[in-house]
């Protein structure tokens, strides 16, 4: 008897079909994404992308509700059903697709995507998509753009509306880039497809569509704002009343946190917040928490993580460790110049297995805390000074700044 061969592979039904859509309608729609549309029960989308598709959707057309709902209630209500959701573009990048994965397994949705608004503007400028930095603006704050700002760079920024590009132009003359070309690609893959372009310091360019990606490239002055790629940022870049870490500190206090794609930090007695910004300026999925007593500094901390493009940097008001109840656990913690046993009590509770610590002493009372610490529990001391030369008469002589203790810790 003939040995049987393999079974065929079971499908698991896929109730769910998300499908990318450009502003060339179904005319740019492949035939079995026009099944699929013709096919559902029901079809999800923005009111532009109903219209777009009105002539071809039999089922039950259903707009995304105002305001928008991200846990998707509408859609998960009719699992098994029909449904197809319209996205623009690439559904997977920058797009509903991403919001629908976090609630329905993969097996249980077929996806069609749509060039990107990123990929239509590339191939409209001959630029080469891996070389150009790419960043949605869509319903977030245009101070994200900030840490892209570097000379000669070039950026794709996806908008929100028609008054995006003129304010982003404000924002980059306002910084030193000023002489930056921007160029406005609307209604991209559409009958109504423009491409126009202005420098930032003269931008007059007027209605723009509200589907815009905005292409730029950067120029700038000596004196524009350029944030580094490497930690130790420049103390005059952040706004603060002397309780700052300063930059060499800083620099070798982020290299013992080690900061990890997305993790989270809680930066205790902040400050200027100047370690929770460079810390979230390491990477776009990088969050901290700044935990600072005085109002005024918390008001500051604010101010410095937009000014550095990490607006997301939350800030809580209140003395620890009265205020660390309730904050989600932190995968390393930061200590500054002067805290209390408590404190450090609470921030070694706190951390998950594996979790850093790093604690910073400039008084002899704090020193003696983290030496107590380091015997009891292990770990590395590190003993910084700087010392930053200075005139003396009409001469240079070392002036040493106050010398900083430092404890750094990873919880067994």
């Amino acid at each position: 008897m003939p040995a049987e061969g393999p079974r065929a592979a079971v499908l698991t039904p896929k109730w769910l079909t998300i499908i990318g859509i450009g502003e060339d309608g179904v005319a740019g729609l492949g035939d079995e994404a026009k099944q699929l549309i013709a096919g559902a029960e029901f079809v999800f989308g923005g009111k532009r992308h109903l219209a777009l598709v009105a002539s071809l959707a039999k089922g039950e057309a259903r707009a995304w509700p105002t305001p928008f709902d991200a846990e998707m209630r509408d859609v998960l209500a009719l699992s098994g059903r029909r449904v197809c959701v319209l996205a623009s573009g690439d559904p997977f990048y920058h797009g509903v697709g991403v919001t629908l994965a976090r609630k329905v397994a993969a097996e249980d949705m077929r996806v069609i995507p749509a060039p990107s608004a990123f990929s239509l503007a590339a191939s409209r400028l001959g630029w080469a998509l891996q070389d150009v930095e790419t960043i949605s603006l869509h319903g977030r704050p245009l101070d994200l753009i900030r840490p892209l700002l570097h000379p000669c760079t070039r950026i794709l920024a996806l908008t929100s509306d028609s008054d995006a590009p003129e304010a982003i132009a404000r924002l980059m003359t306002e910084l030193g880039f000023g002489a930056s070309r921007l160029t406005v690609l609307e209604a991209l893959g559409g009958q109504n497809e423009r491409l126009r372009s202005a420098n930032a310091g003269a931008f007059d360019l007027e209605k723009i569509n509200p589907l815009n990606v905005l292409a730029i490239e950067v120029d700038s002055t000596p004196q524009a704002r350029v944030l580094p790629l490497t930690s130790g940022l420049a103390d005059h870049l952040f706004e603060h009343d002397g309780q700052i870490t300063k930059r060499e500190v800083r620099a070798v206090t982020l290299s013992a946190l080690a900061p990890r794609r997305g993790e989270l930090l809680w930066d205790i007695g902040a400050g200027s917040g100047s370690v929770g910004v460079e810390w979230m300026l390491a990477h776009p999925s990088m969050r901290a928490i700044a935990v600072e007593a005085d109002p005024a500094r918390a008001a500051r901390i604010r101010h410095n993580a937009a000014a550095c493009g990490v607006p997301g940097l939350a800030v809580v008001e209140g003395s620890a460790p009265q205020a660390l109840a309730g904050l989600e656990t932190p995968a390393a913690i930061f200590i500054g110049g002067g805290s209390d046993a408590g404190v450090l009590e609470r921030a070694i509770d706190a951390l998950p297995a594996g979790g850093r610590l790093v604690a910073n002493a400039v008084t002899l009372e704090m020193e003696a805390l983290l030496l107590s610490r380091h015997a009891a529990l292990g770990g590395e001391l590190t003993r910084i000074a700087i010392s930053r030369a200075s005139p003396v008469g009409s001469m240079q002589a070392w002036r040493p700044a106050m010398p900083v203790t430092q404890w750094s810790w990873v919880k067994p």
